[in-house]
């Protein structure tokens, strides 16, 4: 017979997940911040500052996902949420009054606890369900992800009016000022409304939490979610520059695009465990990666124009040069027509239909002979050139990120699907460790964002990373499968092999 729900249990999964959802916005709060300021001149930050800024609240939130479970574990997950909030408000507030490089990245290890509130919410909603209820609870609250997508969405137009559209730009540090009220507010409403609980089991200790570390799977898994999960809360701030930099979008416009990546991605990861708990993780996982390699692949093409020499035009035989036309080069008067320039002008100035989209070829001949001179057989008389131009339409690519955010989702819940097959005793363990070193992925990838735009010049270097991490996955995850199959059926495993 299953075991009832409390009553109060919905209630405290709705505060949890609504709790986490303010967290995951404040969390990834620098992402439109640090992008206006810098767009607006206020603070001359390059690549590679904007990167750390963006990087610096994601590691804090990282790092302290393990101490805040052990705590949630032990004084109940009211007290520690409460106290979360209210510690995250302070920094937040004080993030109105900053003024430099080095007083931001403070600030903004201060207020990057947020992303804590992960494994505080994980823990309390567990807590209140019981077995047969569990993945439907956790999965409602993973939606919380969607925060993000609150600051991409909402931050940039309240920038706008508090600033009135850049004519008082100081009054940018009202918005911090916004988010530490709504900190408060959120806290003061979990101490009224939820009722604190604790785990049956006794508190773990640091040597237990840790020792799952010895295990190479436990590495494995997180860097699968390395990838489904650091990369997406990475990207999720990114896009914010990206959009604006590479399309010349208005931060409005950048959030909105930023959001159809994030809100989806976070949404999805319900149907993620749906199709894990049917299909099976591991082929879950390798479609996620294939899926990540191959919208990679078209994600880090940039926007681009190559010059390069195309076919010309040579001259049949000896002779003078009689005349030269507007679309011919005329040889003892004979006519060697060339296409000019001025006939292909238009189009790469307004690229229409299909040039729109995919890469285009433009190919014109100019004259490099003059009248009078004499030529010979084979000599060239006008230069051609080739010129491949790839717009990188920002709809197509918005479409191709709101896809790969979609597939990065449903990998989310299938690396923590391996984790109860593998772990039974140790979920919380293991899932709190995998959940950290992934969560290190959104605060070295933005790091890696801004050095590798800094040594390419090229916004799509990020895409090249993504790239290598999603081969790199999918590889080691082959490797795995052949691993068993040779383990468990060394027959089947050698009529693979043979050619």
């Amino acid at each position: 017979m299953e075991e009832k729900i409390n009553p109060i249990a919905h209630r405290i999964l709705f505060l949890n997940t609504l709790a986490f959802t303010i967290c995951f916005a404040v969390w990834t709060f620098n992402g439109v911040m640090v992008t206006y300021l810098v767009d607006n001149n206020v603070f001359q930050w390059g690549a590679v500052e904007i990167g750390w800024l963006l990087g610096i609240p994601i590691l804090t939130g990282s790092v302290l996902r393990l101490p805040m479970g052990i705590l949630t574990d032990r004084y109940g997950g009211k007290r520690v949420f409460v106290g979360l909030l209210l510690c995250c408000a302070i920094p937040m507030y004080l993030m109105a009054f900053a003024t430099s490089f080095a007083q931001f990245a403070i600030l903004s290890f201060g207020f990057g606890m947020a992303g804590a509130a992960f494994a505080v919410g994980i823990a309390f909603t567990s807590v209140w369900y019981p077995k047969h209820w569990q993945g439907r609870a956790l999965g409602i609250f993973g939606a919380g992800n969607a925060g993000a997508a609150l600051t991409t969405l909402f931050a940039p137009t309240l920038l706008n009016q508090l600033t009135r559209n850049g004519e008082n730009l100081e009054n940018w540090r009202i918005l911090p000022q916004i988010y530490a009220g709504v900190l408060v507010l959120m806290a003061v409403v979990f101490l009224v409304f939820t009722v604190n609980k604790k785990p049956d089991a006794p508190p773990r200790t640091l040597k237990k939490v840790l020792s799952p570390l010895s295990n190479i799977r436990v590495w494995r898994f997180g860097y699968y979610y390395f990838l489904v999960f650091g990369c997406f809360v990475a990207f999720a701030q990114w896009l914010v520059p990206y959009f604006t930099n590479v399309y010349g979008a208005s931060l409005v416009v950048a959030g909105l695009f930023a959001s159809l990546f994030s809100l989806p991605s976070g949404l999805i990861r319900a149907l993620g465990g749906w199709m894990s708990d049917k299909l099976g993780a591991r082929r879950v996982m390798f479609g996620v990666f294939k899926w990540s390699i191959a919208l990679s692949a078209l994600l880090m093409v940039p926007k681009m124009d190559i010059f390069t020499p195309g076919k010309g035009v040579v001259a049949a035989s000896d002779g003078t040069v009689t005349s030269i036309e507007n679309e011919s080069i005329s040889i003892n008067n004979v006519p060697y027509s060339f296409r000019p320039r001025s006939h292909v002008e238009t189009q790469i100035e307004n690229p229409e239909g299909i040039a729109l989209y995919l890469p285009y070829k433009y190919t014109w001949q100019e004259p490099v002979v003059s009248e009078g001179d004499n030529v010979r057989r084979k000599e060239l008389l006008a230069q051609g050139t080739t010129l491949i131009s790839f717009q990188a339409h920002m709809w197509v690519y918005a479409i191709l990120v709101l896809i790969i955010g979609i597939v990065w989702g449903i990998g989310k819940a299938g690396v923590y699907r391996f984790i109860p097959d593998y772990f039974p005793s140790e979920v919380g363990v293991v899932g709190g460790m995998v959940g950290v070193i992934g969560g290190l992925g959104g605060f070295v990838c933005p790091i890696l964002f801004g050095y590798l735009l800094d040594w390419t010049g090229l916004w799509t270097s990020s895409w090249m990373l993504m790239l290598i991490i999603s081969i790199t996955c999918y590889y080691w995850l082959q490797k795995v499968v052949r691993s068993i199959i040779k383990s468990h059926s060394p027959q089947i495993a050698e009529r693979i092999e043979k050619p």
